[in-house]
């Protein structure tokens, strides 16, 4: 059969299979094999005999969505075409626009047919460097390309391991060492209580007497990441991919000024409003300043309260979650009594031995 079947079906198929077994001296496998069933689905069947079905518990359907929230999630989806499906159900939480897991957003657009690609490579992790554990614990900074008009400018950020908060940055016409410590100055000079790690490439930046000295005179510590692999700087390479792919890719920069603008802006937006899947999606800001906890704690109790709701509306006789569609109201599915065909049971499925000849 492979289809789910009601319980009083099911009940006269063991009755059926046991009555005319003894009768006849026939195996199990002689009637499994007619009606396409398993020996052990017959077999569970038994165990069953005479309780009703009971797949959902009133548990599992307080997390069935409602068609209004299925339409909720679609709409927010295609209105936020730069984020993923798992971005967009922690936005919409924090937004109180539906409450739903990423793996339930996911089955809701997929039903939908508009869950969009993935784009990029999958990459590699490397095991350099234990994750920290707090804030300012970890500074990574590396220097990135950009196109203004005819000519490229130098970016260079530092970021916080522990939160992914950028620190500081600047765009620059060169990438001397000099152009590397004004920016690294000023980030230090912003956060006078931290004594990071600094984590960088072994550009030659990173190698001189000058960067020697200023990670002694401000008591800091360096590590810089093994030749030829860039995995080891990952968090601050993983920025600039995000900041070239979602903001500068397809801008036509005109100059510096305007070039610092737009950066500006994704900074902005990167460290106070995106929210960062590597940690908890919530804003690199947020983790921060230690708001991250509270944050998915008001989500938990946002989910909760939305799954109590959801046991109100889907009602006690509902067997399987709701399918959208016609005769479908408010992702409740609405039928007419369904005959032994619609139920999975064949009306000639060849059970009845007076329809057939044994041997």
């Amino acid at each position: 059969m492979g289809r789910w079947v009601e319980y009083d079906v099911r009940d006269d198929v063991v009755d059926l299979v046991g009555r005319w077994k003894g009768r006849f001296g026939l195996t199990d496998a002689f009637f499994t094999s007619r009606a396409g069933i398993s020996a052990a689905k017959l077999s569970g069947w038994r165990g069953r005999y005479g309780t009703p079905n009971a797949h959902h518990g009133p548990g599992s359907r307080a997390h069935w969505l409602t068609g209004g929230e299925r339409d909720a999630i679609v709409r927010f989806y295609l209105e936020h075409p730069e984020d993923g499906y798992r971005r967009c159900a922690y936005m919409m939480i924090d937004a109180d626009v539906a409450f739903a897991s990423p793996s339930a957003v996911y089955r809701a657009l997929s039903d939908a047919g508009v869950m969009r690609g993935r784009g990029g490579k999958r990459g590699c992790k490397g095991k350099g460097f234990d994750q920290p554990g707090r804030v300012h614990e970890h500074w990574h900074t590396d220097i990135s390309y950009v196109r203004v008009g005819e000519r490229f400018f130098f970016l260079t950020c530092v970021l916080d391991g522990y939160s992914r908060y950028i620190v500081h940055w600047d765009l620059r016409d060169g990438m001397a060492a000099a152009d590397v410590a004004v920016v690294q100055q000023r980030a230090v000079e912003l956060h006078p209580e931290a004594r990071p790690r600094l984590i960088t490439d072994n550009g030659g930046q990173f190698k001189g007497n000058e960067f020697k000295k200023f990670i002694a005179r401000h008591g800091l510590t360096h590590a810089a990441t093994s030749p030829y692999y860039p995995q080891g700087n990952g968090k601050i390479e993983r920025f600039h991919a995000s900041l070239k792919g979602e903001s500068l890719k397809g801008k036509a920069l005109l100059d510096i000024g305007h070039a610092r603008e737009v950066v500006a802006g994704y900074i902005g937006h990167y460290n106070h409003r995106r929210l960062h899947s590597a940690i908890g999606y919530v804003t690199p800001h947020d983790r921060m300043t230690g708001r991250d906890k509270a944050i998915h704690e008001a989500r938990d109790a946002k989910m909760a309260a939305a799954a109590e709701r959801r046991r109100t509306v889907f009602p006690d006789g509902l067997d399987s979650p709701p399918a959208l569609g016609e005769g479908c109201q408010d992702g409740i599915r609405i039928s007419a009594p369904k005959g032994p065909e619609q139920r999975g049971v064949m009306p000639d499925s060849g059970l009845t031995p007076e329809k057939r000849d044994v041997e």
